[in-house]
């Protein structure tokens, strides 16, 4: 073994991958992870969703990745926490931000959000097992370093689905054999790219060769399907004109997985897989629900680049604050403008950041619900002294 700091390095990031297959086993034992939501549309009731452990459309047409697409390996990894009960699939679009879905790390309406610090990334999980911890996560942070289209999804009706998307910044620059490009397309041209069997996924699947990538051979993309006309369909989603429904194979912990697109250029990302949108039917006597029918799975679901490639580019050139004592701060800052009637705790919540956004729009500002070191000065606050950190380069199409 190596002496001085590069042999402490190695032995370091050796114990850390020990860790991660330990703590991974243990993830397996105790929790059911999630994997893709069945976003289910039930006429009449309230009922929330349930989940699908396999989403498989036809024949199982998952696959080992092909030759062509090995360097993909390089910028994926799982996304999980024990306590959190939560393993899924996120993909590299910088240096140190990666992007998953945000049932993943965040809270569905009615549950109890999970602690962020608790999350680990490991890049090329089945080879490599390249660790990291989200950034903040040492001091109570980490909610500071993620940026997300809710911080507590609805499953009911209007579903919002396309806003279950994640970045995440992780406390060192994991990514350090490339990044997945993002690539922005109207639905229409998505609809036209999987006509031409350019449209595919690459995700991990915990029924999969546990824990190896599978490949989604292309596959279909469409808005109506045989028993679902998309009128119907588009009355049960919040957005609908970012919601691409598809017919990848999906298993468990494919939530976060990216949809790609095949370009001269090499795989772009389209879209993040996020569910399954399931229709059920009930019988009805005066209003109350009798009898419940069988739940049929429509199509996966994916939220298109356009919900989140511009929030990437602001989350990238923005300095979040650091500490908790800074959170408080802005929060006395807020609650004096009435813009924040929660605890002044230092916790980055939905009503932080719901404060945030109200004053962002009130000024005229980029609205991103993020605590940053310029939001906290244009307050009058910064009193707090501020650990800032250089934006990472990111690859874009």
């Amino acid at each position: 073994m190596a002496d001085g700091p590069e042999g402490e390095g190695e032995t370091t990031r050796a114990g850390a991958r020990r860790l991660a297959l330990a703590v991974l086993a243990l993830a397996c034992v105790v929790a059911s992870p999630l994997s893709t939501w069945a976003w289910s549309s039930r006429p009449g009731t309230t009922e929330a969703s349930v989940l699908l452990p396999v989403a498989v459309f036809g024949t199982d047409d998952r696959g080992p990745l092909p030759a062509k697409y090995k360097d993909v390996r390089e910028k994926l990894g799982l996304l999980f926490s024990v306590r959190g009960r939560s393993v899924c699939t996120a993909f590299c679009v910088a240096s140190d931000v990666v992007a998953t879905a945000g049932h993943c790390l965040l809270k569905i309406a009615g549950e109890r959000t999970p602690r962020i610090g608790d999350f680990w990334f490991l890049r090329n999980y089945d080879a490599v097992r390249d660790i990291a911890h989200i950034a903040g996560h040492a001091n109570g942070t980490a909610a500071l370093n993620v940026m997300s289209g809710s911080m507590s999804l609805n499953v009911r009706p209007p579903i919002e689905a396309t806003r279950d998307w994640a970045l995440v910044r992780l406390a060192r620059p994991a990514c350090t054999k490339g990044v997945l490009p993002i690539r922005v397309l109207p639905v229409d041209q998505i609809l036209k790219e999987a006509a031409a069997k350019r449209v595919f996924q690459i995700s991990y699947h915990r029924d999969y060769v546990p824990w190896k990538l599978a490949y989604g051979q292309p596959c279909g993309v469409a808005k109506s399907f045989e028993h679902s006309e998309w009128s119907a369909i588009a009355q049960d989603f919040s957005d609908p004109e970012v919601l691409i429904l598809h017919t990848c194979d999906t298993g468990g912990a494919s939530s976060g997985s990216p949809l790609l697109l095949d370009t001269e250029r090499g795989p772009e990302v389209i879209g993040i897989n996020v569910g399954t949108y399931v229709q059920s039917k009930v019988l009805m006597q005066e209003g109350k629900v009798k009898k419940r029918l069988k739940a049929d799975p429509v199509a996966n679901t994916a939220v298109a680049s356009a919900a989140f490639a511009a929030k990437l580019d602001a989350f990238l050139q923005v300095a979040v604050l650091s500490s908790q004592a800074q959170v408080r701060e802005l929060q006395t800052l807020l609650k004096a403008r009435q813009l924040f009637d929660g605890k002044v705790d230092g916790t980055y919540s939905a009503d932080l950041r719901d404060g945030i956004e109200a004053y962002e729009k009130a000024e005229g500002l980029a609205v991103t619900g993020l605590a940053t070191v310029a939001l906290l000065k244009r307050l009058g606050g910064g009193l707090v002294p501020v650990e800032r950190a250089k934006a990472p380069r990111k690859a874009r199409s």
